[in-house]
């Protein structure tokens, strides 16, 4: 069993606490086997989560025992990390274990400087201010989530649900997190900018929109050589008409709307099947494997073989 052991620092913010304690206690494989075991620690025997106190059931000792330490985001980002927690998380590092941060968590992870020399993110509002606290680390304020393999950092609350979701798919496919996002009634996808180990998902359009039914046939018949006449005419309406509705009730094209539901579509197929690459491009609707590996790196920042080691689960490999 995945030990996940949330670390609770001083002043700590208690949804980005409660997130990945909720995520990773009700993931279930598909045997209903429970894959994690959530534990969570402070240096304190208290600490302060906004308002309330709270009382963890373990010590520093239990980052010995993880395999995955996240640290949730601290209502105070520049306060000092006592040395003791600082020590525990490099030990925990040295070990192999997979740590990610939430929010303003990636702040006493840089402190720990095992964020130095790597790509790292943190909620908008705070990444000029984790830039200039630690010049080693590359700080990106426009993706949800950054993953460096050992090291993981999410943005704002909601990138935390995503980057959990994210490991899960990591560690255990896509179906198990599938069905963990629809535990926490959240889509397993959200498009998080182009860059690397970003997961993808079509833009926002709330549920009753008119385009709806729309987006769900796009969805459905990405593989077909469509054009904007054809989509159109799927809706009833003039190009232009489609047009103007659409980037009002999503922000893009119905074009790019179309390509992204076709890199989703190699997304899934890379990470649950071992078709070979220029038929996984075929079933997504690309006219050729070269015009597929152009626009999935384009999106999704790395190769479709790349992605597939990244994302399939160990036992698929």
């Amino acid at each position: 069993m995945h030990t996940v052991v949330v670390l609770a620092l001083d002043d700590v913010i208690a949804f980005d606490l409660s997130t990945p304690v909720e995520v990773f206690t009700r993931v279930r494989l598909p045997d209903g086997r429970r894959p994690y075991r959530v534990r969570v620690c402070s240096a304190a025997e208290e600490v302060e989560a906004g308002g309330f106190t709270l009382r963890a059931h373990h010590g520093l000792e239990a980052l010995a025992g993880a395999d995955t330490v996240v640290v949730p985001g601290v209502a105070d980002p520049s306060a000092p990390v006592p040395e003791p927690t600082a020590a525990a998380l490099r030990a925990a590092a040295a070990r192999g274990t997979r740590i990610a941060s939430i929010c303003t968590g990636a702040f006493p992870l840089a402190a720990t400087g095992l964020l130095d020399g790597l790509r790292a993110t943190t909620h908008w509002a705070g990444a000029d201010l984790l830039a200039e606290l630690h010049p080693g680390v590359s700080v990106d304020p426009d993706v949800l989530y950054v993953d460096n393999g050992q090291f993981l950092t999410s943005a704002g609350a909601a990138a935390g649900l995503d980057l959990c979701l994210h490991m899960i798919r990591r560690d255990h496919g896509s179906a198990v997190a599938a069905d963990a996002a629809r535990l926490s009634v959240v889509p397993l996808e959200r498009e998080g900018g182009q860059a690397q180990f970003v997961v993808h998902r079509r833009p926002p359009a709330p549920d009753g929109e008119a385009l709806e039914p729309l987006l769900l046939w796009l969805d459905d018949n990405c593989d077909r050589d469509l054009t904007l006449a054809d989509i159109a005419a799927h809706a009833g309406t003039s190009t232009r008409t489609l047009s103007r509705r659409f980037r009002e009730q999503t922000g893009t094209t119905p074009l790019r709307w179309l390509h992204r539901a076709r890199v989703r579509r190699a997304q899934y197929l890379l990470e649950s099947t071992a078709h070979p690459v220029d038929l996984v491009a075929a079933r997504a609707g690309f006219g050729s494997p070269t015009a597929f590996r152009e626009r999935f790196r384009q999106v999704v920042g790395t190769s479709p073989r790349a992605y597939r080691r990244a994302f399939r689960s160990a036992d698929d490999r």
